[in-house]
């Protein structure tokens, strides 16, 4: 039964995750928190950053470790199918429909109201780790808002590669908040 829960919790997100990676978080971050609460909001958003700070797309990286974590190889095996068997299907499915209809106006007016949805889907992701991060300890408030900071300033202002920023942000985690 796991092994289909967990086939379900990426597959899922696979088929709605329009735009890839970034907008099948919040899809997944839904299904293992909220629906099975194989983790909580922290330790998503811990699984999160750490797939970030590695190389290669992050929903087959994150299907990995949560689907190995509840039910070991062969569980991140299923996940990893899970993750990439609707891209999978729909590419061999749908690849001539999709180069017939690309120039379509209906076609280029579905991207356009897809976007907002996702934009919407990331925001609320953001909000609750950022409620999760300030209700961390004591200090939260204070290591949110230094952290937010810094990334921004690194980000905007010196144009500093993410992989950089989030790797000092992993650093200054594991120095200063155990």
């Amino acid at each position: 039964m796991i092994y289909w829960q967990i086939f379900l919790a990426f597959f899922i997100p696979g088929i709605l995750g329009y735009g890839g990676g970034p907008s099948s978080i919040p899809l997944i971050e839904n299904e293992v928190v909220g629906r099975y609460g194989w983790l909580t909001v922290n330790e998503f958003s811990e699984v999160l950053a750490l797939g970030n700070a590695l190389p290669g797309p992050i929903a087959t990286k994150m299907a990995g470790y949560i689907g190995y974590e509840q039910a070991g190889v062969l569980g991140a095996i299923v996940a990893l199918f899970a993750t990439i068997a609707p891209s999978l299907i729909m590419m061999l499915a749908l690849l001539s429909l999709l180069l017939t209809f690309k120039n379509s106006p209906q076609v280029k007016r579905m991207t356009q109201l897809v976007r907002p949805v996702i934009a919407v889907l990331l925001g609320m992701m953001t909000v609750n780790f950022f409620v999760t991060s300030i209700s961390m300890d004591g200090s939260g408030y204070f290591h949110t808002i230094l952290i937010g900071v810094v990334s921004l300033l690194l980000f905007e202002k010196w144009k500093i590669h993410p992989a950089y920023v989030i790797a000092g942000a992993l650093v200054y985690g594991a120095l200063f908040l155990q």
